[in-house]
């Protein structure tokens, strides 16, 4: 028997990225300020991302990250030419809707935003590098914040659709593969950061986190039918914050629990896969007494207008418990609160570390929606130790990800209808949860620091040989 692992003919490999964690230049060539450019360094980056702030505009003492980052807008050639040494097949970005539509009400896109994209495009395309594009990754204009209180109002739904709908026009003949929201389940946890969602004390929260997933949700089934209608080729995704929730121990308590937890993050997906409202969700709202108001159409929309693929991040798994006692050890590290799990190992920032994790997930969500799966973030955020010459022996990067192929291989075995992967953060990036530059993910070191010091000079990390020969095997030996 070979010890050869192969995976699929035409199996993509890649990295992704977001919009507003690499492009940087954040008011270059008529760019609008986004939800992410509010958002500092510090303390009161959590308070602000969870839907507490005061003031929509940046503050002079205080440091935004996103506002230069990795200067991807302009070193965006560079890095290309990076990936394409790797051997990468795809790569996956977001678009940041502020580019293309200022404010959200222009009557005509800004010309200069979408032309950007296009040279992003054909430059990924010169390399033979297929972009895997996301509609919106977590950057909201923060005119329509001001405005309309951003996905609290119906008025968001048609004004992202004549977003996704220029979008469309414009690369369709560029782009094949989509996603409408990253990480839709953020909503729940980060709702400034997930929706651009500002909360007020006397607002019911849950009311207004699912009233605004609604909107969402029908703006996602609204940009399937005008993809399907635009580029009738084209494949157009989810996109779910994934991971297992383990319950704690055999009580059927914690089972309950745990199902009820991973529950959270189906309902999004079971409604833009599935097309309509699940059961459990109905009874969660009459439950809590809350009231999503629908207008005529929505359930049929929703019904019509079905992703083709579920694309999920995967870093870690989860463990819950009812016992108060267990309760008291949870880690900090996650936006996903869990229970320590005590057969597992954690990342530097609290992150569980559960390669097979990766491969229960993906059969679950295989047998749940029976549609193929795209892997569009996994990775180890590390502080990394370079050399004078910006090299570092980053073993403990390629462990993790070793791990985890080899886990994504055994769920292919089992059945499970995989698209591709795309590593988090191929090169190293600002941290969309702390703001940080010293919590790296990359194959390519990035010279610059927390407080926005450095050369911006990029390096090869031993991770960047390690994955070019990954996919130049399309797998690995063992």
């Amino acid at each position: 028997m070979s010890n050869e692992k192969r995976f699929p003919e035409n199996f993509l490999w890649g990295g992704a990225l977001a919009a507003n964690q690499v492009e940087g230049a954040y008011r270059d060539d008529g760019k609008g300020l986004t939800t992410v450019d509010l958002m500092p360094t510090g303390p009161k980056r959590w308070d602000i991302m969870h839907g507490y702030i005061d003031e929509l505009q940046p503050q002079n003492d205080l440091f935004y990250p996103s506002h230069e980052a990795i200067d991807f807008y302009h070193r965006y050639k560079e890095d290309i030419a990076l990936f394409a040494e790797m051997g990468f097949t795809c790569l996956r970005v977001s678009i940041a809707w502020a580019r293309i539509f200022p404010t959200g009400e222009e009557n005509e896109p800004n010309e200069a935003g979408l032309q950007f994209y296009d040279n992003l495009f054909d430059e990924l395309l010169k390399h033979n590098i297929e972009p895997v594009v996301t509609v919106c990754h977590f950057d909201v204009p923060v005119a329509l914040v001001e405005k309309y209180g951003s996905w609290k109002n119906r008025k968001m739904v048609a004004l992202f659709e004549k977003y996704a709908r220029t979008i469309f026009t414009r690369y369709q003949g560029k782009v094949k593969y989509w996603m409408t929201f990253n990480e839709i389940n953020m909503l729940l946890h980060l709702p400034f950061m997930g929706a651009g969602i500002v909360l007020h004390q006397d607002e019911n929260r849950d009311q207004v986190l699912y009233q605004a997933a609604h909107h969402q949700l029908v703006a996602s089934a609204l940009a399937v039918k005008a993809c399907h209608e635009i580029i009738p080729e084209a494949q157009i995704g989810c996109m779910l914050a994934a991971g297992m929730t383990y319950p704690y121990s055999a009580n059927p308590d914690d089972v309950w629990a745990g199902m009820e937890k991973d529950r959270e993050s189906f309902f999004f997906i079971d409604v833009q896969s599935r097309g309509q409202y699940p059961g459990y969700a109905k009874r969660f709202f009459k439950d809590n007494q809350l009231t999503i108001v629908m207008e005529p159409g929505d359930e049929e929309l929703l019904a019509s207008h079905t992703v083709d693929y579920i694309g999920f991040s995967y870093y870690s798994s989860r463990c819950i418990s009812t016992d108060e006692k267990v309760l008291q050890d949870q880690t900090d590290g996650n936006v996903f609160a869990s229970v320590k799990n005590p057969y597992l190992k954690a990342s530097e920032w609290g992150w569980t570390i559960d390669p097979k994790g990766l491969r229960i997930t993906a059969n679950q969500l295989h047998d749940r929606y029976q549609k193929p799966l795209f892997i569009v973030e996994n990775g180890l955020g590390a502080i990394d130790q370079p050399d004078a010459d910006g090299y570092v022996e980053d073993d403990y990067r390629i462990e993790y990800l070793e791990a985890h192929f080899k886990a994504m291989y055994e769920a292919i075995q089992d059945g499970v209808e995989i698209i591709g992967y795309t590593s988090w953060g191929p090169i190293d990036i600002v941290s969309a949860s702390t703001g940080e530059m010293k919590k790296r993910y990359g194959y390519i070191y990035v010279d610059r620091d927390n407080e926005g010091n450095g050369s911006l000079a990029r390096s090869r990390k031993k991770s960047f040989a390690w994955y070019q020969q990954v996919i130049k095997d399309n797998g690995f030996k063992r």
